[in-house]
């Protein structure tokens, strides 16, 4: 190394003494320091130097000869400085570099799991979570090709963190699992071992024969401009872990845009969310038989657009399937002729959503339970079939333990308004009695628990009072038969008040 420092400094004071040139300096690093390569920028300025040095006022036969010695120099300074200026191997890890097919002709499963294997060795001796090895930001490019796979990319058990992983086509083969996913993140044990990972810039076609994605006990996971189409299970799956980011995103098991001839066939779930405190933020699920399914907890669903299946043909846009635990937020979303259900809902919040073509929020009783549920503040159209916006399904159980529930202030055009609070006036002309009735309102049957109401007449006012509360009606009654209009206001919910 010494001598090769040495023929470096005396090429360039070669080189300075036949051509000088008025305020250049010729300097190389490392002949008498402690680094032990010319830093890169520095060698292309010298070779930069040495190509375009003139000189003028010399014959052509000479100057010729210069630029020859000029551009042996250059090939010289090129070939020691590359020898001798090792760069640090760059994080970014081609597949068509380890033989992937980009033409998706051939199996390149193989040599993706290569490029794979070859990302989680580049960690260095830092950590995420404990345990999980960070990669230092590595890049697993597709270079923008289509490739053929027989078998999922299961990526290493011994975890890592802190990928990218972008900008390609995966397609499964003819022979894929049946009960596989495209890309599998899977631990080998239920403990963490995979965090910050984002795949970005995907098209995954499962090919009728799969999944797409998988993504078990993993933490802060990205999922961003993805397109997930022909899967059989589940177009992506969430299980365990925290905080899986999926947006930008487009799901369909058959790639149609609606009004598909076979969509009463139509399978698989787009997503599948069977972990707590993950978004769904900005996705359109336009094939499926179930949109999204809710199983774990904390999770919240915002500006998604359903159109995957028809209701009236057996689909669902958001299944809520948690029982006795929801604590799921759906806001801003468009359920496209396709609607709600919720199993025994408890915290469950539904709000300034568009409910399109008859689509509706069902609750189906499990246990019975239904606990601080809102839906508030939604938009309802139909083609007045009189369908009302929110329906029991009591089939299993009558739903008995309702407490804070509120659902109020939609609105509705070709549907019937549901609710649980009501207000309305009965007009009475020398009666004693006077009847509002609110079942075709209110959403529970037989039900009301708060009643207030005022009594107004221009003449003698009598004496009066509350008479009888039962099926959904309510009944006020005087001593003395008057002209006068009655006042009800009614909730079949009541916060509990300390004592």
């Amino acid at each position: 190394m010494a001598a090769r420092h040495a023929f470096v400094a005396l090429l360039a004071l070669t080189a300075s003494l036949l051509l000088p040139e008025s305020g250049q300096k010729w300097w190389v690093t490392g002949v008498s320091g402690g680094s032990d390569h010319l830093p890169l920028g520095e060698s292309h300025f010298l070779k930069t130097s040495l190509v375009r040095r003139k000189l003028i006022g010399i014959s052509p036969s000479s100057q010729l000869q210069q630029v020859m010695l000029w551009d042996f120099f250059a090939f010289v300074f090129s070939f020691l400085t590359e020898v001798s200026c090792p760069q640090k191997p760059a994080r970014v890890f081609h597949v068509t570099a380890y033989g992937a097919d980009s033409s998706g002709k051939t199996d390149s499963t193989d040599a993706l799991m290569k490029a794979i294997a070859d990302a989680f060795q580049a960690a260095d001796a830092h950590v995420l979570m404990q345990g999980i090895p960070d990669l230092g930001g590595s890049e697993i490019h597709l270079d923008g090709g289509v490739y053929l796979i027989s078998r999922p990319l299961r990526f290493p058990s011994s975890g890592g963190g802190n990928l990218l992983v972008h900008g390609g086509s995966l397609r499964a083969s003819d022979d894929f699992p049946a009960d596989g996913y495209l890309i599998e993140l899977q631990p080998s044990s239920s403990s963490y071992a995979f965090e910050d990972i984002t795949f970005k810039d995907l098209m995954l076609d499962a090919n009728y024969r799969g999944g797409g994605m998988s993504i078990v006990n993993s933490l802060r996971t990205t999922i961003d401009n993805c397109y997930v189409s022909h899967f059989m299970s589940d177009g992506i799956l969430v299980k365990g872990g925290h905080e899986t980011y999926i947006h930008n995103s487009f799901l369909g098991q058959h790639i149609t845009a609606g009004g598909d001839p076979g969509e009463k066939s139509f399978s698989g779930t787009g997503i599948n969310l069977m972990g707590n405190d993950n978004a769904v933020t900005d996705v359109v699920i336009f094939s499926a038989q179930t949109g999204i399914l809710i199983s774990g907890q904390a999770n919240i669903i915002t500006g998604v657009h359903c159109y995957n299946k028809a209701t009236g043909w057996g689909g669902t846009g958001i299944y809520v399937q948690s029982p006795g635990l929801s604590q799921t937020r759906i806001v801003d979303c468009y359920l496209d002729y396709t609607g709600i259900v919720a199993e025994d809902p408890v915290q469950l919040h539904i709000s300034n959503s568009f409910f399109l073509g008859n689509a509706f929020v069902l609750l189906k009783s499990v246990a019975g339970v239904v606990n601080g549920l809102n839906i508030v503040d939604n938009m309802f159209s139909g083609d007045g079939k009189a369908l009302d916006i929110v329906q029991l399904d009591q089939s299993k159980t009558a739903f008995t333990s309702i407490d804070q529930v509120v659902i109020d202030r939609n609105n509705a055009r070709g549907m019937n308004l549901r609710s649980t609070a009501a207000k309305g006036v009965a007009n009475g002309n020398g009666t004693s009695t006077w009847t509002v009735d609110f079942s075709s309102v209110l959403l529970f049957p037989d039900l009301i628990r708060h009643v207030q109401y005022a009594l107004y007449t221009p003449g003698v006012f009598p004496n009066h009072a509350l008479r009888n509360v039962s099926r959904n009606s309510v009944t006020v009654g005087a001593d003395t038969p008057v002209s006068a209009s009655v006042f009800v206001s009614v909730d079949q919910n009541t916060l509990p008040i300390a004592s």
